[in-house]
């Protein structure tokens, strides 16, 4: 009766217990591990979270939790099921584990039929939605987008996947899969322990420098060994690990080679609440061993079986607030699914907390909320970079530790190109490596070098170019396909930006402006003619003002003939004169016309209305005539004039006469080539299909092109620039026809770009990019000297060479007027002549005796105005008389104010008187 009594009063005292509280006091739960994971610190992290809640009575005060641990073999599921179908019996309330994604699967299976909350920390590639499992892993689509941010970041073009188990390449095929504006080349090779060398090899001789390493970590020693058999340790190398565990490798061999490592971690140990947990974490030794490894970091795995075990405690804790939990009391036979496990695990999908590895949040299972830290090595240890989270991405904090530039001794392989005056070569016994170079860029490269720190050795590129796609084959050439080979670590040279070589590798900012111009040869200056005043007006225009002065000339005449006003009196005195006469004799005419077209006039004044109509309208078009032709004479023969055939491109493309060209395979070729401008895609075509050829292989064959003449060049401006300055004979045609820069190129995603830029931004700020280019280009001691009087703007001196015409067409003017009059002195002389012949009785002389008795007489210097006159001959005079020419000078007579005449006058002596007494009137011919 007392036992009796006693049994329900502790029954009693139970059933009071368990209404006035929420949990029961003992709560079970179970943990499945693998053989490998016992005593792992997976599993001791798994009874420190236990150990701490417990001890934590904020958290759970009235409830303590008791775990139940199984071990089963790794990929045997019959035996999993066996051992966890034996945990729920035994009354558990959560599963924790396995890692294994084969057990996991077959114990979540037991779970979800029974509803008893299934918790993991592994990563499940099943995107399924599982409604009674808590993973506290990262989904596999996040991370992926984590890499894929940070490859973005690096600017890998070229990447090689390196995977050792199976589902490694299913957790990685978002990645392959991933859109981005820019293409990547994925290499996804499988390796284990075994095989990790050869792929290197195979990783290496692709000349493949950024890796995305998926390795178990038990195996990473045997990778790192691999790179540094295969010296792929150096700055070339970029290796992306997927494991959260990289702090907890032996790094030590890669820290001082400068070799990019670079990977993701959960656990941010330098949080202070984690860094309490870590160390009371350590100080929990149950079984002698410590869940942290000898750094004192705590990996990804740990990390998250901690943080499983603490939401599954906040979520009690959340439901305690609200329902009561009543005990499990299920098994897989009965296959009774349990009444509570629905509210348990829609309260622990609730939670949101801050654990270990971060931030946490769930959404149907999966944890949505997290934050990585990404990690570079450096020269002493492994530094904090920046960060990545679902909600921001990758944020980069400190960009420079992607390229340390402390005390490296790095030597970098620069191709360059024979330019002149970027880059010349000494060809001397004493000149050896990179002394053997010199130029504008071989200045910039060593200044670069100091402010960035490396050392460089420079070398020409094979093929002499630089670079440029093939549009069939789309193979580059030149430093851009030594670059995408990795063969140089940077290109240096006259190497323009554009669109095309910067989606196959990467340039720094320009430390050189410029354009595409046009070169060629002087145009020669106008010949000079002696006639060159004839200039001002076209030749049809002298034709036409020739045509002019006879028409109107003839036009005169005729209508001063034809009006009655223009007939006069030539002896008003004499009234029963009837002869009248016209001043406008054709002759007259012509003189009249003539005088006015020079400015000069004359003696004949047109008296009737219609002839000064027509002297009117002449004057009006010598006006307009002489007006033009002295305004223009002046730009013809004061400003010297070129002769240029060509103005721009558009004079250029708009002929065929001249050729013109660029450099093969140049960014000059491949404007022309992509241009979708009309005028530029004409001058392509003609380009493209002119034989020979009008490309040339060097600036120097086009330059020497341009001089042999009828060819033009296009080039960029500052070199252009720098041959127009040495060479006087040739000049830039037009402007700009594009704007662009020069910059320093390097491979795609090199970690020498950003310095460099930095370096020529602080060279440019400091003037010596400017210094240097005065230098090269402005040097006086070769430049060459022009000839400005062939600027428009400045007129010249007139010499013989303009104006010289003017003379000779006086001399000519005179040398007629002097013929004319021999033929005026001889025709008149001859006729008289023959007069004198018809008399016999006569007296005369010779046709030359009288030319040379004139002649005397005209080049007297100190003659007479008067002579005698040249014949006198009386008609009516006897046969008798006899010419005497007079040896004295009479005093001339007065005639009624008739001019005077020559006194000397031949006499007739003993004139006989005629018939009637009178002596009779002789008749005088005589020349006025």
């Amino acid at each position: 009766m007392p036992v009796t009594k006693c049994r329900h009063i502790f029954f009693l005292t139970l059933l009071t217990f368990t209404l006035t509280t929420a949990l029961p006091p003992i709560i079970k739960i179970g943990a499945i591990f693998t053989q490998e994971e016992k005593d792992s610190s997976t599993e001791l992290a798994f009874k420190y979270a236990v150990y701490r809640i417990n001890r934590d009575k904020t958290l759970l005060p009235k409830t303590t939790l008791v775990y139940d641990i199984q071990y089963v073999p790794k990929d045997d599921s019959f035996h999993a099921s066996k051992k966890a179908c034996q945990q729920v019996q035994d009354g558990v309330q959560a599963v924790f584990g396995p890692s294994d994604p084969l057990l996991g699967a077959h114990i979540h299976s037991i779970c979800d039929a029974l509803d008893i909350p299934h918790l993991e920390s592994r990563l499940d590639l099943d995107s399924e939605y599982k409604e009674f499992s808590i993973n506290l892993h990262p989904a596999q689509t996040l991370l992926n987008n984590a890499f894929y941010d940070v490859i973005d970041f690096l600017n890998w073009t070229r990447v090689a996947i390196i995977y050792e188990e199976d589902y490694g390449l299913i957790k990685l095929r978002e990645l392959v899969r991933s859109p981005g504006q820019r293409e990547v080349e994925i290499h996804i090779r499988q390796a284990d322990p075994d095989s990790y060398r050869s792929v290197l090899k195979e990783v290496k001789t692709k000349e493949i420098h950024n890796l995305i390493v998926d390795t178990r970590p038990e195996n990473m020693h045997h990778f790192l060994r691999g790179i540094l058999q295969l010296q792929m340790n150096d700055y070339k190398y970029h290796y992306l690990f997927t494991s959260f565990d990289i702090e907890t490798f032996d790094l030590e061999d890669f820290k001082y080679n400068f070799v990019n490592m670079t990977a993701f971690r959960m656990v941010d140990a330098e949080d202070v609440n984690v860094r309490q947990v870590l160390e009371d974490m350590q100080r929990f030794q149950p079984t002698g061993h410590s869940p942290l490894n000898k750094t004192s970091v705590i990996q990804a795995g740990p990390a998250l079986m901690y943080d499983s075990v603490l939401v599954f405690a906040v979520g009690l804790q959340t439901l305690e607030q609200s329902h009561s939990l009543v005990p499990a009391n299920v098994s897989c036979d009965a296959e009774m699914p349990w009444d509570g496990g629905l509210s348990l695990i829609n309260y622990i999908n609730s939670v949101e907390l801050k654990g270990l590895s971060g931030p946490i949040e769930f959404k149907e299972g999966r944890r949505i909320q997290f934050k990585l830290d990404l990690l570079k090595l450096k020269q002493h240890s492994l530094v904090k970079v920046g960060e990545w989270s679902p909600a921001t991405g990758v944020n980069i904090s400190d960009r420079a530790a992607f390229f340390d530039s402390g005390s490296m001794n790095v030597t970098l392989v620069v191709i360059t190109i024979l330019e002149i005056p970027y880059v010349m070569m000494r060809y001397g016994k004493n000149y050896t490596g990179n002394s053997r170079f010199y130029g504008f860029c071989v200045d910039l490269l060593e200044r670069v070098s100091k402010e960035v720190g490396f050392d460089y050795i420079l070398d020409l590129v094979p093929d002499k170019k630089y670079g440029a796609q093939d549009p069939g084959t789309g193979e580059w050439n030149g430093m851009v396909l030594q670059l995408m080979k990795h063969k140089a670590d940077l290109a240096v040279g006259s190497m323009t930006i554009n669109y095309a070589r910067e989606s196959v590798i990467d340039f720094t900012k320009p430390f050189m402006n410029l354009g595409i111009s046009i070169l060629f040869k002087v145009p020669t200056s106008a010949p000079t003619r002696l006639f060159s005043f004839m200039n001002p007006l076209a030749v049809e225009i002298w034709l036409y003002v020739l045509a002019a002065y006879v028409l109107v000339s003839i036009t005169m005449f005729i209508v001063a003939r034809f009006s009655p006003y223009e007939w006069h009196n030539p002896h008003p005195c004499e009234l029963e004169n009837d002869l009248v006469e016209n001043q406008f004799s054709l002759a007259n005419s012509f003189w009249f016309t003539i005088g006015t077209l020079m400015q000069q006039g004359s003696d004949l004044n047109p008296k009737a209305t219609s002839t000064r109509i027509v002297g009117g309208i002449w004057w009006f078009f010598t006006l307009i005539i002489i007006s033009s032709y002295t305004a223009n004479l002046a730009a013809f023969l004061t400003v010297e004039r070129m002769i240029t055939p060509i103005e721009n491109a558009e004079d250029l493309a708009g002929q065929t006469d001249i050729s013109y060209g660029t450099l093969d395979s140049g960014s000059t070729m491949t404007f022309f080539r992509d241009s979708m401008i009309e005028t530029y895609k004409k001058m392509w075509r003609f380009m493209e299909n002119k034989k020979p050829s009008v490309f040339v292989p060097t600036y120097e064959e086009g330059i020497r092109r341009v001089l042999e003449g009828n060819y033009a060049f296009l080039m960029e401006s500052t070199m252009l620039d720098y041959i127009v300055q040495r060479d006087c004979n040739l000049t830039q045609i037009g402007g700009l026809l594009d704007s662009k820069g020069y910059g320093i190129a390097t491979p795609m995603g090199s970690p020498w770009r950003d310095k460099i830029s930095l370096a020529i931004l602080e060279l440019q700020e400091k003037g010596e990019i400017q210094m240097l280019y005065d230098k090269w280009w402005k040097n006086p001691g070769d430049t060459c000297t022009r000839n400005e009087k062939g600027k428009e703007s400045k007129a010249n001196a007139l010499g013989v060479d303009n104006i010289g015409g003017v003379f000779v067409v006086l001399l000519c003017g005179l040398a007629i007027a002097v013929i004319v009059a021999i033929f005026e002195f001889c025709y008149n002389s001859k006729k008289i002549t023959k007069l004198e012949r018809r008399v016999a009785s006569a007296p005369h002389q010779s046709l030359c005796a009288e030319m040379l008795e004139e002649l005397c007489f005209a080049l007297r210097c100190r003659g007479s105005r008067q002579r005698p006159a040249l014949k006198r001959q009386c008609s009516k005079c006897l046969p008798g008389t006899t010419y005497v020419p007079a040896t004295f000078d009479l005093p001339p007579p007065v005639n009624n104010g008739l001019r005077s005449q020559r006194s000397s006058m031949a006499v007739s002596l003993e004139v006989p008187p005629d018939l009637h007494g009178h002596t009779p009137s002789c008749d005088l011919d005589h020349r006025p």
